[in-house]
């Protein structure tokens, strides 16, 4: 559902820029927010049975128990009373937004990833915590729609895992669309205050005191998995705040019991879980020997400009000790991209020093999550 919004906020941004290409009229377009929200709903429910238990149930004939699971023994589960025993088993229960405790938080309230999408009207004022991926997008989108937008990282960067440049660029971006960003800035508790107020926000800057008001507020400051109430300590799974531990090949430390997705990635991406299901079931079912370190794992952040990388950073190879040879080419000398009024960012491409094996490269762009699957190839072919 998040890509239905961000494609609306796109659009919104679009008409607000036709000027440049000799549009008029375009910049006074009204946002129904109502009616973004509407299309991401419908178009949401027109695709989910793609994932629904129906579909595997009655299409592709899995035997589907909707319920609790929990872990009995080392060789069988029960779910709502039910007990299933097993040769092999597959831990993927995914994992949720982590939630800080400040104080206050739970009894103000606040919204996620998932409860988000739940929202009907345009939040006046909206807090955003956490400026990784999820953060960012969001924030982005909810400005461009219309909310008076703040933005707070604990930390001094947005994006803290990516090319530092690349971040840069985007916080400039965010900037000129209004966002307010505060770095280095610590939620120390949260007050409910009444309709007019909203949620007051009491926050350390830099060391200084700040309080802030809000009508809503988004929590995404990362991932925690879903391992409570598995029950895991019967089957001899050892797990800890950062998911279940499993080897290159994903088994756990119950040899008939493997895991895969974000209960014990430290990545979690989508696609990286499709990629270590399939690992998964060649090695529980097949004998297979594969790897999760094999993987070449390309990631997009959608904001605008996108931010797509594949491979190591010039930072993650240095500490590595892997010497590398950096090659960057501004989207202002890409002819298109001039032409596209798309010339912020850059593709930039990490070699093994002395050599033309690609380590890693990083893209920013409008189209730079497109754009990489080229440079992921090179890299999965050894080029």
């Amino acid at each position: 559902p998040s890509k239905a919004l961000l494609r609306a906020a796109r659009a919104v941004f679009d008409a607000h820029q036709g000027a440049q290409f000799g549009l008029r009229g375009l910049e006074a377009i009204e946002v129904d927010f109502g009616a973004v929200m509407e299309r991401m709903r419908r178009l949401r429910d027109g695709i989910s049975h793609h994932d629904s238990a129906r579909r595997f149930r009655d299409q592709l004939g899995v035997d589907v128990y909707l319920g609790q699971a929990r872990f009995v023994d080392d060789q069988s589960v029960e779910v709502d009373g039910t007990r299933l025993f097993f040769d092999r088993a597959a831990l993927c229960s995914g994992g949720r937004a982590a939630i800080p405790p400040i104080p206050g938080l739970a009894e103000a309230g606040f919204l996620t990833n998932e409860t988000v999408f739940h929202l009907t009207e345009l939040p006046p004022r909206l807090a955003v915590l956490g400026a990784g991926p999820i953060g960012c997008e969001l924030a982005q989108a909810f400005a461009r729609f219309g909310s008076h937008v703040t933005l707070i990282q604990r930390g001094p960067h947005l994006l803290p895992r990516e090319d530092r440049q690349a971040a840069t660029l985007l916080q400039s971006a965010l900037l000129r669309e209004g966002v307010e960003i505060l770095l280095e800035t610590k939620v120390q508790r949260v007050e409910v205050g009444d309709a007019a107020t909203g949620k007051r926000l009491h926050l350390l800057w830099k060391d200084a005191p700040l309080s802030l008001e809000v009508d809503a507020i988004l929590v995404a400051v990362g991932r925690t998995p879903n391992v409570e109430g598995l029950e895991l300590e019967r089957a001899g799974v050892a797990y800890d705040q950062q998911g279940v531990r499993v080897d290159d090949r994903l088994c756990t430390t119950n040899k008939r019991i493997y895991a895969a997705g974000d209960i014990c990635s430290a990545r979690k991406f989508t696609h990286l879980a499709d990629a270590q299901a399939r690992i998964l079931l060649a090695n529980a079912l097949f004998h297979g020997r594969q790897k999760v370190s094999s993987l070449v794992v390309p990631h997009c952040t959608y904001t605008d400009p996108e931010i797509a990388q594949v491979g190591l950073t010039a930072a993650e190879a240095e500490q590595q000790g892997m010497a590398v040879d950096s090659f960057t080419v501004p989207m202002e000398s890409v002819d298109r991209a001039v032409l596209d009024g798309e010339s912020e960012g850059f593709a930039r491409v990490h070699l093994r020093k002395g050599t033309d094996t690609i380590l890693g490269a990083t893209l920013v762009g409008r189209h730079a999550g497109e754009l990489l699957s080229e440079l992921t190839l090179a890299m999965t072919s050894g080029q």
